[in-house]
């Protein structure tokens, strides 16, 4: 068996590196809400991050079933679209549905910015890595 160096290997987009990224930018998300509002991060960050959490998870499955696909057929969940986009919604509309089950509020204003903030966390980081690998191509 022939070991390829690694500079000749092709690159890989590794899902957990993906979902650990999105796992990360929606416990950020809770904290900077829960800051926002004055009330302790780290106290309650469990109860606040939990819908959305459980939202990524419907998201990933969403974006893994819903045929989220590269060129060569793998799922490619550090694509924007479909996979991103399908993520994003699984999580904001998910989420607000625990949300409300729990009793936890959902004000239009919160939607609102609850849905452009993962939208810029879970798209954005996304987009620049789309923009780094293209340039390094």
């Amino acid at each position: 068996m022939t070991r390829l160096d690694p500079s000749t290997r092709p690159r890989t987009r590794r899902p957990l590196a993906a979902l650990s990224i999105d796992v990360a930018l929606v416990l950020i998300f809770a904290a900077i809400g829960r800051s926002s509002h004055g009330e302790d991060v780290l106290v309650g960050l469990a109860g606040t991050a939990w819908p959305f959490l459980v939202g990524l998870l419907v998201g990933w499955l969403l974006a893994f079933v819903g045929g989220s696909r590269s060129a060569r057929g793998r799922f490619d969940p550090w694509r924007i679209r479909p996979a991103g986009l399908l993520i994003w919604a699984g999580t904001i509309g998910v989420g607000m549905l625990a949300r409300v089950v729990a009793g936890q509020g959902t004000a239009p204003s919160f939607i609102v910015v609850a849905g452009v903030v993962l939208a810029l966390f879970l798209l954005g980081w996304r987009a620049l890595a789309s923009v780094i690998a293209r340039g390094r191509r």
